[in-house]
């Protein structure tokens, strides 16, 4: 399979646009790596992916401003392009696309998607209108940059469920490839917002992921949703600084809790925490 072998950096649709125009003639297929910068190995397990698969990556740097419902958040998210721009480079990653605002939202984005319900629960109740502002970028980078296929980790396992619904339900012409939870040796989630937390709370930020991990080694034992929910609070209140916001058992498609623990349907355990005004989410899949 032919490779390109020169990164190259576009801050406009335009150019951008004119550059895979050019690639596609000589039928290319491109892969696309949205991302809000503040790179890990978890934004590099998806582009190693795309680069098995696909002739050419796309790797996108845009902190979305319509999908935090909370400015303080969006004006503390993570930011650093230079040091993106050079780890990129460093992975063999072919075409960044990092525009600013006003290019991605020439006009506001009035659009209102509907998720069939996919977005009334764990996420959508906690931030209300993130994943109508998930749907307005994704969609527009979908249109902006036409990939064959795209990729996206399961650590945001509620968006990657609503994005497959949009693209089913709105016909758009991209495969949606899944990648695992790429994990720091603690056993931590990979976050952008991991940058944030101070030593002594990263560390303790491990148990979360550790007490999934309990769960799914003894899931058999457990009789109810509600009594792993009380396990759940009961482990992390026993850690100072812990917030916790949610823990709910849902069924991977619908994102219902289910019956019962042991309906035969797979199930995924997800979680949001506080840690020093830090706020980290993980899952895991109970039967996989």
């Amino acid at each position: 399979m032919h490779r390109i072998t020169v990164m190259k950096v576009f801050n406009t649709i335009a150019a951008l646009q004119n550059e895979l125009a050019l690639l596609k003639r000589t039928s290319f297929n491109v892969g696309f790596v949205p991302t809000m910068g503040a790179l890990h190995e978890g934004h590099l397990s998806l582009l190693k992916s795309s680069k098995e698969k696909d002739h050419c990556t796309v790797v996108s740097i845009f902190v979305n401003p319509t999908q935090f419902n909370d400015k303080n958040d969006f004006e503390k998210y993570p930011r650093n392009v230079d040091k993106d721009l050079e780890i990129l480079e460093s992975a063999g990653c072919n075409i960044v696309f990092v525009p600013n605002e006003k290019e991605i939202y020439p006009e506001p984005d009035t659009r209102v998607f509907d998720f069939g319900g996919l977005d009334q629960v764990m996420e959508g109740q906690c931030r209300p209108g993130h994943f109508n502002g998930v749907a307005q970028v994704v969609t527009r980078l979908f249109k902006i940059v036409k990939p064959c296929r795209a990729y996206f980790g399961y650590k945001d396992f509620q968006q990657l469920a609503i994005i497959r619904f949009i693209v089913k339900k709105y016909n758009i012409p991209v495969e949606i490839v899944a990648c695992p939870i790429v994990r720091e040796s603690t056993g931590l989630a990979m976050s952008s917002r991991n940058t944030r937390l101070c030593e002594s709370d990263r560390a303790k930020a491990s148990k979360i992921s550790k007490v999934l991990f309990y769960l799914k080694d003894r899931y058999n034992s457990f009789h109810s949703v509600k009594e792993m929910q009380a396990y759940v609070a009961g482990e992390l209140t026993l850690n100072d600084g812990f917030d916790l916001e949610y823990f709910e058992v849902v069924d991977e498609e619908t994102l219902l809790p289910p019956d019962s623990l042991q309906q035969p349907v797979s199930k995924v355990g997800c979680i949001a925490v506080w840690i020093g005004g830090v706020r980290l989410i993980d899952n895991v899949n109970f039967l996989s």
